[in-house]
């Protein structure tokens, strides 16, 4: 009786030797039609060409196998692959908690953190929280969510409209640009900055470093410590007003 004891099924093709099939169809290393050629004949001219023969398609009848340098073949997919999970984009719903009341230079700060998300090319969960008497006043929370819109519309636009949720009052913005628009953008700009800091003296370099690390702490926003109650901890990337 035969039993399955377990192992792992390669994914890689087969090639060469490994080759178990009377005939092929071959395609050649530049990729033209050579025909249906006995398996020996195939081998043959692999060795003539110094490649490999690659079996590319299994299940067709004959298998599809093609002349190429498999060690590079497996380099250059690896690296395609490698490429594409760094662009890979994730999208991610940043959270913003503001109170109806709130300070004109916390509305400040809080507009920075949500354009900063934005431009990133993340949503952003605008929270509207009420307390006592401020939840029979919820026109104050639709009013300052309008005027939050507003202020960013030129990087995000209204993707939830407001809604009341118990005490709470909630906007979702979503960005214009896309999350793989961001990353690029935000590489091309690191790549200038650092072409622009090579082409600097020494001297230039180091003053220039020292500036946009004092520039990098002036504009670094500040966290708001509002008094809130436990049951409303901010989230992953909030800030209570």
């Amino acid at each position: 009786m035969w039993c399955y004891r377990g192992g792992s099924i390669s994914a890689e093709p087969r090639i060469n030797d490994r080759i178990r099939v009377p005939e092929v169809r071959l395609v050649g290393p530049s990729g033209e039609q050579v025909g249906i050629v006995p398996l020996a004949k195939a081998l043959e001219l692999a060795q003539e060409y110094d490649l490999d023969l690659v079996e590319v398609a299994a299940n067709a009848r004959p298998p599809v196998c093609k002349l190429m340098d498999y060690g590079k073949f497996k380099y250059e997919s690896a690296m395609k692959a490698r490429e594409a999970r760094k662009n890979q984009a994730h999208t991610v719903i940043k959270e913003m908690k503001l109170r109806p009341k709130i300070d004109p230079h916390d509305y400040d700060t809080k507009k920075g953190h949500v354009v900063r998300f934005l431009k990133q090319g993340d949503k952003v969960k605008i929270t509207i929280m009420f307390r006592g008497r401020e939840q029979s006043r919820p026109e104050l929370g639709y009013r300052l969510l309008q005027r939050l819109a507003s202020d960013v519309e030129d990087l995000g636009f209204i993707e939830s409209n407001p809604k009341q949720d118990g005490r709470n009052m909630i906007m979702v913005l979503g960005p214009h640009k896309k999350k793989t628009e961001a990353m690029a953008e935000a590489r091309e700009a690191q790549e200038a900055r650092k072409a622009e800091q090579a082409a600097l003296p020494t001297h230039g370099r180091t003053q220039r470093a020292s500036d946009d690390a004092a520039e990098s702490e002036s504009e670094a926003p500040a966290e708001a410590t509002d008094e809130a109650p436990a049951d409303e901890a901010p989230a992953e990337a909030s800030a209570e007003a």
